[in-house]
């Protein structure tokens, strides 16, 4: 008995197809996380080392509630922004330190700071946090 060869056909698995696909997603994905990232720009003061003379700066505290208060004195939450306006208004330039102190939300830091740039403040930084937290 004579047995034939069968001819055996062997497929190969086209894989460019799967490659297209999957360089799509990555560039998808590539520009879908630049669009979602989203930053707050903020600044650190350099601390003093010498003869430092005294300063005007204008500090915004956030304490959990939210209260706020600007330079130690309470300030409503409904004229916060007006309070702030009417601070900067003679001033040329427009800084503020930002504090926020532990047990405070985020949102409301943010909203704060949101507030502030609104009222005119062209800087924002944060505060140290030892210059906050002492009494």
């Amino acid at each position: 008995m004579k047995v034939d060869r069968l001819a055996v056909s062997v497929s190969e698995m086209n894989v460019t197809p799967m490659l297209d696909v999957l360089l799509v997603l990555l560039v998808m994905f590539m520009v879908m996380s630049i669009r979602l990232h989203r930053t707050v720009d903020a600044s650190l003061p350099v601390p003093c080392t010498g003869a430092c003379g005294a300063s005007a700066q204008i500090v915004l505290e956030v304490l959990p509630g939210p209260v706020y208060k600007i330079n130690r004195v309470i300030v409503p939450t409904a004229a916060l922004g007006d309070t702030i306006a009417s601070i900067y208004a003679s001033r040329p330039e427009k800084i503020m330190q930002v504090a926020g102190y532990p047990g405070v939300q985020y949102q409301d830091v943010v909203s704060a700071m949101d507030i502030a740039r609104g009222a005119g403040v062209t800087v924002l930084g944060i505060a140290p946090r030892e210059s906050y937290l002492k009494k």
